[in-house]
């Protein structure tokens, strides 16, 4: 207690020197925090987004089945196992039948997909009930993005063409009845989805699908026939990859402004023990062991970073409870990069990220504080009266 009490003293009585460090050391805090914030809120916008919209609770994929191969989608298509039309059945799955198309937009030829999707289902946020239609025309829902880029509007006509299943083509006009927003690029850019039965009369394929989606938190994840099932861990993999990238890449913004905090430390040590060298001497005298005095200096220095804590607390908390509430406004461009994180972002600040950053830099900052106090061990009380450190 002794120990802190002079510790507190000593930082206090440095006055303007002590602050500076302080008001230096905060924000550290506060940008680091912010950042990360601002990153962890991003990846968890994105996992959100891609749930809602098109992953669920899981996948199944027909063996055949490849998205990153269009080729072979002639092939990715049976009829759905008992066991997963079961629980299409009781509206706990979703499935989605996949074919390529050509669209022939203001006279133009363009690849597209053609998704056929049930008009009840409530398992992803595309809103497929539009799809209802008794006027005899095709009904198709497509993307903000995709009208845009082809200059499609709500009631236009398309002309799609597509192979059915046996290879025939076949062509048809179909009605954009609604054009949705979406933050998922993945479900909008180069899509056209129709209702499912209409799309296996189309195709020639009654009962077929090319995926089955699960509700969410379903824990349905049994080995179906030659139906691969892709958790979510697969399927977000390639988010949280890029979310891994960007948290590596701001890791040298974090280095970079601790290593500048931390010499501020540095150097008020290091001058604290040339400056106080008969202080030294005194308390020596008056019995202060070196391994006292040497918990004294580095304590001093360990308290910058709990004073830097509490004044960033103090200034940053408002500001990012308001961002945590009211996020952050991103423009359109984002949306177009096909980043699926909506018009806002909302920083997500959790207890682990807080309490994680402070623990580090007090640990970093104790360090830094006690390195140039290993020179007190070689310390002479009456070399230290007469001013000589060593």
């Amino acid at each position: 207690m002794l120990i802190l009490k002079l510790a507190y003293k000593n930082i206090k009585g440095a006055g303007l020197r002590t602050w500076l460090n302080v008001l230096a050391l905060s924000f550290a805090y506060a940008a680091i925090i912010f950042v990360q914030g601002m990153i962890d809120g991003m990846s968890n916008q994105m996992e959100t987004f891609s749930i809602n919209a098109q992953y669920g609770g899981g996948q199944y994929w027909q063996q055949e089945y490849d998205p990153y191969d269009p080729l072979t989608l002639d092939d990715a298509h049976s009829k759905v196992p008992t066991e997963l039309q079961q629980l299409v059945d009781e509206k706990k799955a979703l499935p989605i039948l996949i074919r390529q198309a050509t669209i022939y937009p203001q006279g133009r030829m363009q690849n597209a997909l053609l998704k056929g999707i049930e008009t009840d289902q409530n398992i992803l946020t595309i809103p497929s009930f539009v799809l209802v239609n008794d006027d005899g025309y095709i009904p198709a829902l497509i993307g903000k993005r995709m009208s845009k880029s082809m200059g499609i509007n709500k009631g236009d006509y398309l002309t799609v063409r597509w192979r059915d299943a046996q290879g025939k083509f076949d062509a048809n006009d179909v009605k954009i009845v609604e054009i949705m927003k979406t933050n998922s690029a993945e479900i909008d850019v180069g899509q056209l989805w129709i209702p499912l039965e209409r799309m296996r009369q189309m195709t020639s394929m009654p009962d077929e699908s090319t995926m089955i989606v699960l509700e969410k938190n379903s824990a349905f994840n049994k080995t179906v026939g030659k139906w691969q099932h892709k958790d979510l861990d697969y399927l977000l993999e390639d988010v949280r990859a890029a979310m891994a990238v960007e948290a590596a890449g701001d890791s040298l913004f974090y280095i970079v402004l601790l290593l500048l905090a931390m010499l501020a430390i540095f150097d008020t040590q290091i001058l604290s023990l040339y400056r106080r060298r008969k202080e030294m001497g005194t308390l020596m005298a008056l019995g202060m062991t070196r391994t006292k005095l040497i918990q004294l200096f580095t304590l001093e220095g360990s308290m910058h970073a709990i004073l830097a804590a509490i004044l960033a607390a103090i200034y940053s908390t408002p500001l990012f409870l308001y961002l945590a509430s009211d996020g952050i406004g991103l423009p359109e461009a984002t949306a177009e990069m096909g980043f699926a994180m909506g018009d806002v972002l909302y920083p997500l600040f959790s207890f682990g990220l807080i309490v994680g950053t402070i623990i580090i830099v007090l640990l970093i900052t104790t360090i830094v504080s006690y390195i140039p106090t290993r020179k007190i061990s070689r310390l002479k009380p009456t070399d230290a009266l007469r001013g000589k450190l060593t």
